[in-house]
């Protein structure tokens, strides 16, 4: 399997750009005053879309009747530093269940919090999530603010992925008996899998998939190859793309391309890559920050057709990648005129990107390629 680095063509790949001007796009702001908006998820039969603000709020944004009242029964959040309400995926069996997932930082009873997350039932009027029901907490409660990850993904095949961050507590993405930078494996009503990896293993958690995560911040399913794919925070330096399997170790503290923030070297590293862990699929030697991620399956835009989109906090801007089977290229960036944080990045069902800012007046933007 090759694997292409940012590392190793940078100038390739800024000259082979289809995408750096911001000229090359169309984009329509649909909404605005979203106070740090985190997540969208589409409703079916032209309902709208749910977002969250990471503050605690859950609204419901519609074409033509703008933003709703907050809906009711959202779980307490606990919103210090990056923590609060996060992501937000509708149940497969929506059209039925009615069922919203919803992750988010929990407190705990000494000042410090973890990942949670729950479903509840979204009432007919969509004004209220009824009867919500916490299925999974990250223990032990490590963080005072920092790297909850809250990514939620189905896979369609019965199972739900969660990424976890390591409470910026590095040495824990390694122990198999905490929950910290993780991903977990549940099924599509919360439960533990029997054919998780480390299901019956003394001193493992049963619900971990993968390990070695430092802080995911964007994970979809790749609708080529129908795996998972995560995008995760490196230290300074280091962002990561990588496909979390079974089992497997993507090796943070032990192997990283960053550094600390101080410009010292990660104490536990053993440089870039470190015996019986996983190399990254790709990584950006100057971290952009990445932040939501999709993958860009539709026939409405042929010329975005495999396209992978991930937000950039840091650059305030979308990457624009090219993927070939495993092999991932950089494209360029788009939207970075507009000098605002990208949180989250979605494909609607109409084709189009749905893009949200974390900004105190953050913003709902629908992108196209220019001339559409």
């Amino acid at each position: 399997m090759r694997r292409t680095s940012l590392i190793s063509l940078p100038l390739l790949l800024i000259s082979a750009s289809l995408f750096a001007a911001p000229a090359e796009v169309k984009v329509a702001v649909l909404q605005n005053k979203l106070d740090h908006p985190w997540a969208l998820a589409f409703l079916p039969q032209d309902q709208g879309m749910l977002i969250t603000l990471k503050g605690g709020q859950l609204k419901r944004w519609q074409a033509g009747k703008g933003l709703s009242e907050p809906i009711v029964g959202v779980p307490k959040v606990w919103a210090t530093g990056q923590g609060g309400l996060l992501d937000v995926a509708l149940a497969p069996d929506f059209a039925t269940s009615r069922k919203v997932w919803l992750s988010y930082a929990e407190a705990g009873d000494d000042g410090k919090a973890g990942t949670a997350v729950g479903f509840g039932r979204l009432s007919e009027d969509n004004s209220r999530l009824e009867a919500f029901k916490v299925v999974f907490r990250q223990q032990p409660k490590l963080s005072t603010g920092n790297h909850f990850g809250g990514r939620l993904v189905f896979d369609g095949k019965g199972y739900l992925f969660i990424g976890l961050g390591e409470n910026n507590q590095r040495p824990t993405a390694q122990d198999l008996d905490k929950l910290q930078g993780k991903v977990v494996r549940l099924t599509e009503q919360g439960a533990v899998p029997d054919d998780n990896p480390f299901v019956n293993r003394q001193g493992a958690r049963p619900e971990i998939w993968s390990y070695g995560i430092r802080n995911p911040q964007g994970m979809a399913m790749n609708p080529w190859s129908n795996t998972l794919w995560l995008n995760e925070h490196g230290p300074r330096g280091g962002d990561e793309i990588n496909i979390p399997e079974k089992g497997k170790n993507y090796g943070w503290p032990l192997a990283t391309h960053g550094v600390n923030y101080s410009g010292l070297a990660i104490p536990e590293a053993k440089g870039e890559t470190a015996p019986g862990t996983e190399p990254p699929l790709f990584v950006w030697k100057k971290s952009p920050a990445v932040s939501g991620m999709a993958f860009y399956n539709s026939d409405v835009f042929p010329q975005w057709k495999n396209k992978l989109f991930i937000g950039a906090l840091k650059e305030k801007d979308v990457i624009v990648l090219n993927v070939s089977g495993n092999t991932v290229t950089e494209e360029g960036r788009i939207l970075g005129d507009r000098d605002q944080r990208i949180r989250d990045v979605r494909v609607g069902p109409d084709g189009y990107l749905y893009v949200l800012t974390d900004e105190s007046d953050g913003q709902l933007l629908k992108v196209s390629p220019s001339g559409t």
